[in-house]
Order: C-alpha cells, then structure tokens, then sequence
C-alpha cells in the first residue's frame, strides 16, 4: 500500500488543476465585485449574521470589502501563475476564511468546499513545474509527484458526492417535489415545458442521485470512465446555465484531470512537458511525505467523515431543525419558507411590541430567519444589543412558523422562550427548536 502511495507520477494532473483553481477563484473574486454581492452582502447590511463565537470577524468599512475582495484576486491570480505560491495560497485561504466565517447570510457548501481544497493544495508540491517559482528557482522543479496527491483530492470530491447522495434519499426529492421547486419555475422557449413536467423531475430527482452516488466509482475504472466524465460535463453544464451556481460547475470538471493517466493529462495540456521516461530526478524526502500523510491527511479525513454523520446523533430531523446542516454537503435539498416576527417585552416597563425588522435587518437577512436557528438566535441578541444601547434591557421571543417544501407551515421555534436567556448548543439539540419528527411523506 504505501508503495502505492510513493509510487512517482507525472505531476500533470495537479500542475493543471493549480493553474485552473487559481483563475477559478480569480473569477470568483471579481465576479462577486461586479455582480454586486460584495455589497449586498457586506456593505449594505448594518450587521451581519458571522459564525457563532466569531463576533470579532466583521467587514472592513467603507469600500475596504471591495478592496479584500482585490487582494484576494491577486492572491488567486499568483496561486494561477505559480509566484510565491505557498505565501500566496496561504494569503488567500486566510482572507476566503475571514469573509466565510464573516458573513453566512447566503451560506453555501462550494465555499467550504473551496476552503479546504486551499488547505490541501498548500501541502501539495503543485508549483513545482509551470510556474514562476520553479523559474526563479530551478532547484524546486520536477516533473514528477508521489502518487497519494492524486489520491487525496479524488478522496475529497469522492465525500462530497458521497454524502450528497445520501442526503437525497428523503421523500421530497425521490418523489420530484423539491426538483420541481428548483426547476419548475423556469421558462425557456428552446425548452418546452420540459421543465415543468412531472416525469423530468423524477429524471432530475434519480439521475441527480445517481449521478451523486457512481460518478467517482465511474470515473476511476477504465471502461466506464469517458462516459462517466461526458455525464459529469452534462450534469455541471445544467447546473450552471439553470441554477447560477458560481464556479463551483467548472471546479468539478477541472477534476477530471485526476482520473485520466497522468501522461494522457501531459499530452493534451503540457505538451512541452518531457515525459518521466525521458528525464531523471533527485529522490525526495519520504519521510516527510509520510509524516503528511500520518500526521495531517489522516486525521483530516476522519473528521471529514464525521462532520456529515454527526446530525443523526443529535435529536429531531436536520432537514427541519438544520442542526448538523453546515459543513456536510447537504446541498440543494428543499426550499424554506416563512413569517418571522420577533417580539419585544421590555422588562422595565413591561412593555410589549412587535420588532420591525427593517432597523436592523435587510429583507436578504430576514428571509433567513425561515428556519435557520443559529440565525434566528443571534437575530435575537443583535436585537437585544440594538435596545441596550437605548439604555433598555428587553426580553426577545419569536413567532417563526415555516413551510418546508411549500408543505402546510408549522411552528418551528417556540414562541415563550426569551432567546436571550438561552445559550446556543454547539453540539446538540437546542431546546427550543420544536421538532418535526413526523414530516409528511
């Protein structure tokens, strides 16, 4: 086995995939610029909703987001290039952290997804050829790479579509409900009514759970592998021109290079690169490979396999509560709907009011209280914040019924409970998240 894992390999595949992440996530950045969610998100907003315990993460004033979002473009456009590459990478991963952990008002799994893949790509040799490093500095070249990098990318994506998959077996998607909430509301000439008939959402609601479940397996064997990669490009073509989904699409196909032969990847993308076969190398530093590999991939993938498994040790459903929701690849699986109104009782005076949202919250923000209870309880401290300042001590509650699924709306918090009066649970139930253990099939 270990062998296997040293076994050297044309580093093609992850010279490629630096250079494609790189622009990638230059594209992102500037993206985000132009289309307004910098400002959307982080300068329109008069608080935002960051991670529990990371208060302190909030966005640089004036236009600074505009220019974070600059810095880590160039930070991107050097990972691309190969220049100070280590530095680079670790300057982006830490500023793509601060605006993650900052803001989760449009929280999505693609952003974690392309946290990690930062913190696997630093440990990776993949400046090592086509670069601006390799050039300044010819004793870091090779053209070679042990064949465990290969690996442990193609374990991570295969996590992700894994647990993607499991998350779809729940009675609204294998039944076409939530494929027709995602796709039904779209209309295209070219298209028909394709998209609003009932047996393309059942195609949708299968293919899109097969798909999930076999293309890894799919694309690691030889025979089924072309037409694994031809569904791939189908699928993430789909994705983008329907469901606007960023880059996260074009991610997953640049994934492909790590199930082809390394030299097949080599011939069709550096074609000046001399083969293996033609050249010889210094031996590398094993020990410091296998010290990687024990020290960090080893821990690393355990707790990627329990972070999507930890919600079925903590009571009640996840796709009602939501507790177990984040960091587990539960992506696209329904639709949330809601009335949120938090109500004020001063406790001085005993004064009894209905918050209006719109002093503190945007209506982006608002929306999120549909279900989302981390948000809903630090919608509660921000507004006891917000009357503290005023010199008044309030009590808050919530009134938050929710429809999942466009089902019949039901109470999902419980209206008695003063949410400033309660911590938030990390790791368990909170209590006074209602359950809906007998959601409908």
């Amino acid at each position: 086995m270990m062998i296997a894992l040293h076994k050297r390999i044309d580093n093609a595949p992850l010279i490629v995939f630096r250079i494609m992440l790189g622009f990638l996530l230059v594209w992102d950045c500037i993206d985000h610029i132009f289309d307004g969610t910098v400002r959307k998100l982080y300068i329109r907003p008069k608080i935002t909703f960051n991670f529990i315990g990371m208060d302190w993460l909030q966005p640089l004033p004036g236009n600074g987001m505009y220019w974070y979002h600059v810095v880590m473009a160039l930070c991107a456009l050097c990972v691309a290039i190969g220049f100070l590459y280590r530095y680079a990478l670790t300057a982006f991963a830490i500023l793509f952290a601060g605006i993650y952990f900052m803001q989760k008002t449009v929280y999505n799994n693609h952003h974690y997804l392309l946290l990690l893949l930062c913190i696997i790509m630093l440990l990776l040799p993949a400046n090592t050829f086509a670069s601006i490093d390799s050039k300044i500095n010819p004793k870091i070249k090779r053209y070679s790479m042990p064949q465990w990098c290969s690996y442990v990318l193609i374990a991570q994506m295969s996590i992700v579509y894994f647990f993607a998959a499991i998350a779809k077996l729940y009675p609204d998607w294998l039944n076409g409900t939530f494929p027709n909430l995602l796709v039904g509301s779209f209309h295209f000439r070219t298209l028909g009514g394709l998209l609003q008939h009932h047996y393309f959402h059942l195609f949708i609601a299968v293919g899109g759970f097969l798909f999930d479940l076999l293309v890894v397996p799919m694309l690691l064997i030889k025979r089924t592998r072309n037409l694994a990669a031809l569904a791939s490009v189908g699928f993430h073509t789909f994705n983008w021109f329907l469901l606007h989904i960023g880059i996260f699409p074009f991610l997953s196909l640049s994934y492909l290079v790590f199930f082809y032969p390394p030299d097949k990847v080599k011939s069709l993308l550096l074609r000046k690169k001399p083969f293996l076969s033609q050249i010889e190398e210094e031996p590398v530093d094993q020990q410091k490979n296998l010290r990687i590999l024990k020290y960090f991939f080893i821990p690393y993938f355990v707790i990627q396999l329990v972070l999507p498994v930890r919600h079925y040790f903590i009571k009640g459903d996840v796709l009602w509560t939501e507790e177990g929701h984040r960091l587990s690849w539960r992506m696209m699986l329904r639709f949330k709907s809601g009335t949120t109104i938090f109500k004020i009782r001063d406790k001085k005076t005993g004064e009894r009011f209905d918050f209006d949202h719109k002093l503190l919250f945007t209506e982006r923000q608002n929306k999120r209280f549909a279900g989302k209870p981390d948000v809903i309880w630090q919608g509660a401290q921000r507004i006891k914040e917000y009357y503290a300042k005023q010199g008044r001590d309030v009590a808050v509650y919530v009134y938050n019924e929710v429809s999942i699924n466009h089902h019949p709306k039901r109470l999902y918090a419980n209206p008695n409970v003063d949410l400033t009066s309660v911590q938030w649970n990390y790791f368990g139930h909170n209590e006074w998240i209602l359950l809906y253990d007998d959601y409908p099939e």
